[in-house]
């Protein structure tokens, strides 16, 4: 594998600035999307899971039709069988056999009195069952329009930014390769532990950017002159000298303007 060329102090500094620089911007761009990849990912899921609902709810309609109809036929079939048991009774030898089939046809009335209860229970399922697929059918279509429009939120925010975001990550992958990976590591650690991900500060009034504890004199001269890498003891964030923030937020505003 290739080995990095080898980069003064200064151009480390100046590279891990212009990699901040780069990812900061990265950043903003994923901020104004905000939250609604997740809103829209989590409407997706919660639509899908609507319609497996209503999905289950026609097929156990569908199961209950089929229960009332294997009812209706039981009740035909015991309704031939009475007749038949009757039309029997009209031609017994004693009452042992008329007796027997009077409780033939008995059990077969009782069989049809359960089956028309069943029947009646099936219809009360149908009937609640309608309601919540109705129920369930205009949840589902208002949150498939709120869906359409969150999609449509995010699609131009992404049309307007994807380009540009992809570009930039190319050249913070193009910046990262300019760096040792001892350096790249640690800048992303700092970047991972701090606020707004910024891992590489300039010194402003004479703190470290966005801090509100200042850096005494000889520290800023030892950043100023560039020899070596200087963290801020609070919150361990790389600094940079003004000077230089100043020449590569200039050099960076050129790259991005042709993004």
């Amino acid at each position: 594998m290739a080995t990095k060329t080898e980069i003064t102090i200064e151009e480390k500094l100046r590279a891990l600035y212009d990699l901040q620089l780069i990812d900061s911007r990265i950043d903003e761009i994923r901020n104004v999307r905000g939250e609604l990849p997740l809103e829209v990912e989590d409407l997706e899921d919660e639509v899908a899971g609507m319609n497996t609902r209503l999905d289950k709810l026609k097929t156990d309609l569908e199961v209950i039709e089929e229960g009332i109809k294997s009812k209706k036929n039981l009740i035909e079939e015991a309704k031939t069988l009475i007749k038949k048991y009757t039309t029997q009774q009209d031609n017994v030898r004693n009452n042992r056999e008329y007796n027997s089939l009077s409780k033939e046809v008995e059990f077969q009335e009782l069989e049809i009195q359960l089956a028309d209860k069943h029947i009646n229970e099936f219809r009360a399922q149908i009937e609640q069952k309608n309601q919540v697929i109705e129920e369930t059918a205009v949840r589902v279509t208002a949150r498939e329009d709120h869906l359409k429009h969150k999609q449509g939120e995010l699609n131009e925010i992404l049309s307007e930014t994807e380009k540009e975001e992809i570009a930039l990550i190319k050249e913070s992958e193009k910046f990262e390769r300019k760096i040792e990976d001892r350096l790249v590591n640690a800048y992303k650690r700092i970047r991972k532990n701090v606020k707004n991900g910024l891992a590489v500060v300039a010194v402003e009034r004479g703190a470290s950017g966005g801090s509100f504890f200042t850096i005494p004199p000889q520290v800023q001269m030892e950043i100023a002159s560039r020899k070596k890498i200087i963290t801020d003891e609070h919150s361990g964030r790389i600094l940079v000298d003004p000077e230089l923030a100043v020449e590569e937020r200039e050099k960076m505003d050129v790259i991005f303007n042709k993004i």
